[in-house]
């Protein structure tokens, strides 16, 4: 005699219902990871117009600063990139340095946006203020990671480009080689 089971009380198909406690702590934790990230993003974004009025009176200016963010940016990216293209070893360990070149390649992005007027700010307001100096800063940086980023780019098509050529060469020469050879017995002796 077979027995016939009875769904539970309250389970559906798509599992076991969704309790009260269950929602509260879901709802607490997103309350507070947008919390901290609002306090990361708004701390920093402080932190960055605070400093930015300093870094723009060195010598060189807005355009000596514009072009050293670029290079972080560029080393950032072509060392994640490098990492990216070489194996990682087995336990994974190549991939954390390569997100955290990432990050910092993107760190001068969001000091040079922080130092931009505000959207939804009045101008007279100071955390809302245009940074004098951050307008030419942007302009560089954007050539310098623009314009050797293109080069960089050139330059490894061309070595992967050759690189594939002589690989071509080097089997044709092995096609040409082995001419006479790999066949068989009867094939050979007419």
């Amino acid at each position: 005699m077979a027995i016939r089971e009875r769904p539970m009380a309250g389970a559906t198909d798509r599992g076991p219902p969704l309790r009260l406690r269950d929602g509260v702590g879901f709802v607490l934790f997103v309350v507070v990871v947008a919390a901290v990230l609002v306090g990361v993003f708004g701390g920093s974004r402080w932190a960055a117009r605070e400093s930015a009025a300093a870094l723009y009176e060195l010598p060189g200016g807005s355009w000596a600063l514009g072009s050293v963010l670029g290079a972080v940016t560029l080393l950032g990216w072509g060392g994640a990139v490098s990492g990216r293209l070489t194996s990682p070893a087995a336990n994974g360990s190549g991939r954390a340095s390569g997100v955290l070149l990432r990050r910092v390649a993107l760190a001068p992005v969001f000091f040079l946006l922080s130092g931009l007027r505000g959207r939804n700010c009045r101008s007279y307001e100071e955390g809302c203020a245009y940074v004098p100096g951050t307008g030419p800063a942007f302009l560089v940086y954007v050539a310098c990671v623009a314009g050797v980023g293109w080069l960089a780019h050139r330059r490894r098509r061309a070595v992967l480009e050759e690189r594939r050529a002589r690989e071509r060469e080097r089997l044709r020469k092995l096609r040409r080689k082995g001419k006479g050879k790999g066949k068989s017995r009867g094939a050979r002796q007419r």
